[in-house]
């Protein structure tokens, strides 16, 4: 819903919250419902309320738990049987300097300041413990933004009885321990609030009136923030930009202007706003962000403006290159099936108005309102499309791997026989129950794949841990390579044993290895670990969604029979392990490396 993208009109999300609800409701889409306790240490029910909107528009359907006024240590602490029998999936800690018990006194010593900090931070410290054990959920925490006045001025971030100084010292605490412990997420308020306007955030009229720690029209910006990290943590971020080239990467129209007059690069203001704009773009390389060009253009004046000597961003940068007259919206879908990604996955920048919301009610693709050039990198940045809560190795080298596939891709059209193809890629796979290395990378593939994935179940790496320590279930993990790059961890499977039933909870499989025999090869796995643990039957499960469809038959292809399909499509699936099983998996050397 454009209403919620960034920039939104705060005062209109909150007025008309209750209509908004009613819309995203309404709306044919397929939510993951998900259990949100809020612990705050000030009034928390207008935040629930305005980031609600954010997560359905997210496609996650929260249900919200909030502790009484303050409560937010007691809850936890003493066993709260509401907070106990609500069963968070995630927890968030709203508290905020209001809640700092004691701020250092001036006539403190350095020792005292220092046990005054050690006691703050303890207090959370076992906060954070008694949450990882009763609830074994991730957590959200707030840090500390700055205090609303400077008793010593300048001096009050240097002195160590200076308010200032003693929370950046606490938030400091605070990023240790988030750097140390997965499933643990910081939201930065101290960077919320500065970008927001300190006096306005820390408004002292809305603490002493309602015991808001902050005024209400800064609610949508702090619930959309956090919205942020919940649904990156359940795999709902973006995963790739199409970008316009003409007044978006570069000023002028390289058609009309010539590559010789376009603004980049530092001979002017405007030619120093879009090289900056492009390296950011470059940057999101590092994250796992797809570049893509999606231009009404002529290809070779698209491929000359991009080989501008002051440019940033080179031909090479890009995974797809669509510069032709077609419309961006058909563009932009065929690029997303060269890709196999929906989509939805998808943020299109566009410096024209029209052509934006063209994609938008065409495609159901997210185009934000980027604004004058100046303002490209903020709207972009705060929106949280590519919101990271965990980056793995398979993230920094996303780009490489796509830009492997589009070999592959031109490798097949050389052959007439796709075995014969297959042969060529000299595929060597690793399939192993799950290892400690590619926890973060499993549980990521778990909530962000939705095409390749039959139940659409999702975990968080405590989960996957609980999971792989466990004698309850079968787990396996594969990896695939070839004589183009290493794919990474590329498929996940999840089995817990009833008797002798292997009850299959999760089968993905990242789309960009489809048709590659891998999910043979899996499936030849797990009929081996199945065997050795005195498994029977194999039964799998099917729960169709919206994008989740082309898995409807695996199950068939893998040699199942169907034995129940309700009304809504569900359908469960049997394998009676035959004593011959013969190895489907034909073209993949498999842990041989």
């Amino acid at each position: 819903m454009q209403e919620l993208q960034y920039p939104f009109d705060s005062r209109y999300l909150i007025k008309k919250k209750k209509s908004i609800k009613r819309q995203l409701l309404e709306q044919d889409v397929h939510f993951i419902d998900k259990k949100i306790a809020v612990l705050g240490g000030s009034t928390t029910h207008d935040i629930c309320a305005i980031m609600e909107l954010f997560l359905l528009d997210q496609g996650i359907r929260p249900e919200f738990y909030e502790c009484e006024y303050a409560q937010y240590w007691e809850d936890v602490m003493f066993d709260n049987p509401e907070l106990v029998d609500f069963k968070p999936d995630i927890i968030y800690i709203h508290t905020s300097n209001r809640n700092i018990r004691q701020y250092p006194l001036l006539s403190m010593s350095e020792a005292e300041v220092d046990g005054l900090l050690d006691a703050d931070f303890d207090h959370f410290f076992k906060l954070w413990g008694k949450i990882e054990s009763a609830y074994n959920c991730p957590i959200i925490q707030n840090n500390f933004e700055y205090p609303f006045y400077r008793l010593l001025g300048n001096a009050d971030a240097t002195d160590i009885h200076g308010r200032v100084s003693y929370i950046n010292r606490l938030n400091e605490r605070f990023a240790g321990y988030a750097r140390e412990h997965k499933d643990f997420f910081i939201q930065d308020i101290n960077y919320l609030s500065a970008a927001y306007g300190l006096d306005k955030w820390s408004d002292p009229l809305y603490w002493h009136m309602y015991k808001y720690a902050l005024s209400m029209e800064a609610i949508p910006t702090l619930a959309h923030n956090v919205s942020n990290i919940i649904k990156s943590i359940y795999g709902k971020n973006k995963k790739a930009l199409a970008l316009d080239l003409d007044n978006t990467l570069w000023g002028g129209i390289v058609g009309d202007d010539g590559v010789e007059n376009l603004e980049i690069g530092p001979e002017t203001s405007m030619g120093q706003v879009y090289s900056e704009f492009q390296n950011y773009l470059k940057q999101q390389k590092d994250i796992g962000v797809i570049l893509n060009v999606c231009s009404k253009n002529e290809e070779e004046n698209a491929i000359a403006g991009l080989n501008h000597p002051d440019g940033v961003l080179k031909p090479d940068d890009f995974i797809v290159i669509k510069a032709n007259w077609d419309p961006k919206s058909k563009n932009l879908a065929d690029m997303a099936k060269e890709l196999n990604l929906l989509p939805e996955s998808f943020v299109f920048v566009d410096d024209n108005p029209a052509e934006r919301e063209i994609v938008r009610t065409q495609l159901n693709v997210v185009s934000p309102e980027i604004g004058s050039v100046e303002d490209y990198i903020r709207v972009i940045d705060h929106s949280g499309f590519f919101e990271v809560t965990n980056l793995s190795a398979d993230d920094a080298k996303r780009n490489e791997m796509y830009k492997e596939n589009a070999q592959r891709a031109k490798l097949e059209a050389s052959f007439d026989n796709y075995g014969d193809y297959l042969i060529s890629l000299e595929m060597k796979g690793t399939i192993k129950g799950f290892e400690p290395i590619y926890m973060d990378r499993i549980a990521q593939l778990s909530n962000k794949s939705n095409q390749f994935n039959l139940t659409t179940r999702r975990y968080t790496r405590a989960e996957i841990e609980e999971i792989a320590g466990s004698d309850e279930y079968i787990d396996i993990y594969g990896k695939l390579e070839d004589k183009f790059g290493d794919n990474g961890v590329v498929s996940v499977v999840i089995g817990h044993k009833n008797g002798d039933v292997l009850d299959m909870d999760l089968w993905i499989m990242s789309c960009r290895v489809l048709k590659r025999d891998m999910e043979f090869a899996m499936m030849d796995e797990l009929v081996s670990k199945a065997r050795a643990a005195g498994i029977k039957t194999i039964r799998g499960y099917y729960y169709p969604t919206a994008k989740n469809k082309m898995v409807k038959d695996f199950y068939a292809l893998m040699g199942f029979d169907l034995v129940n399909e309700d009304e809504e499509g569900n359908r469960t699936w049997e394998f009676k392990i035959p004593g011959d099983y013969e190895n489907k998996n034909r073209y993949i050397s498999v842990n041989q490396m």
